[in-house]
């Protein structure tokens, strides 16, 4: 039974890799350290996904294009998200803050809030 685990596992193995091998390169994409360069990646990029996805037919070429989009909007999806966290919380700390009327709370909070919301509405 353990040769039997083993053999499926070293097959498993070995397929896997020849899978690798086969798979485009992979890119890292377009940093986002900001949330407004996260937004600014995912506007540049949806307009460039957009334009190919409008042509009749995907080339080789396109899809490479393509391949390589989905990792900067990955990395800028992953940037928001992370954001909006903290955005959330600083919602949170306002409506809170206007419950008990704590002015200071509810400016300071208010503030960040709104910086962070006009980034993702510009």
């Amino acid at each position: 039974m353990q040769k039997l685990l083993l053999a499926t596992l070293c097959t498993g193995l070995l397929a896997s890799a020849a899978y690798a091998e086969d798979r485009p390169d992979h890119f890292e994409g377009k940093a986002a350290n900001t949330l407004s360069e996260a937004v600014t990646n995912v506007s540049e990029a949806n307009g460039r996904l957009a334009k190919l996805l409008d042509q009749d037919e995907l080339t080789d070429n396109d899809f490479a294009t393509i391949h390589e989009l989905s990792y900067t909007l990955e990395n800028a999806l992953e940037k928001i998200e992370d954001e909006l966290d903290s955005i959330a919380e600083d919602l949170e700390e306002v409506h809170q803050g206007s419950e008990t009327n704590e002015p200071e709370r509810v400016r300071t909070h208010g503030a960040a809030y709104l910086e962070a919301a006009r980034t993702l509405t510009k």
